[in-house]
């Protein structure tokens, strides 16, 4: 019985407390206004007040209310505005994509007409991803090592699937030169 008599009290003081925190704080008079509030106050008080050449003590140490002061040691925030950079003669060239970044698991096509394949060193893939070799050959393109890989031909098209994670090592042979992309595959 006496632990019932406890929580019954508990209960009520938690609940005056409660509805008591809000009443205090609406009627303290050190509570400044929303800033909508004090934008109101002062445009409405505004034409009645008299503009004063020199400010009081009591006034800097009592503001009117719905007026709020800045508090003392703080600074401006200083911005700038960053504009952004031109790509110059060519807006219409895709910006040149970060190092380190992977292509997720899709299909990345490089005709080789229309490609340079000595700035093409490497590239990375999520597993399942596809490098399509666009007019070559059949059995021209090799990748090594060949476990890691899925490849076919068709119609003068080399697809090749990166099925597992690892470093493949593809060779394109054009004219009398051969040409080698490392591609990393990460899970």
């Amino acid at each position: 019985m006496r632990h019932h008599k406890f929580r019954h009290i508990a209960a009520a003081g938690a609940i005056a407390v409660i509805a008591a925190v809000p009443l205090a704080a609406c009627g303290d008079p050190s509570v400044l206004p929303r800033p909508a509030q004090a934008a109101e106050n002062e445009t409405s008080a505004a034409p009645s007040r008299m503009p004063s050449t020199a400010p009081s003590a009591a006034r800097a140490e009592n503001p009117e209310p719905g007026v709020a002061r800045k508090p003392a040691g703080q600074r401006p925030v200083k911005t700038r505005t960053v504009k952004p950079a031109t790509t110059g003669s060519h807006p219409s060239k895709p910006p040149p994509r970060p190092a380190g970044t992977c292509y997720g698991a899709v299909r990345h096509d490089l005709d080789l007409h229309n490609t340079v394949l000595d700035l093409v060193k490497s590239m990375c893939f999520h597993a399942g991803g596809v490098l399509r070799l666009q007019g070559i050959g059949p059995g021209l393109v090799t990748a090594a090592p060949a476990s890691l890989v899925s490849q076919s031909y068709e119609a003068g098209v080399v697809d090749l699937r990166f099925v597992r994670p690892g470093t493949v090592t593809v060779s394109i042979p054009q004219g009398e030169q051969t040409y080698t992309i490392t591609v990393v595959v990460v899970s």
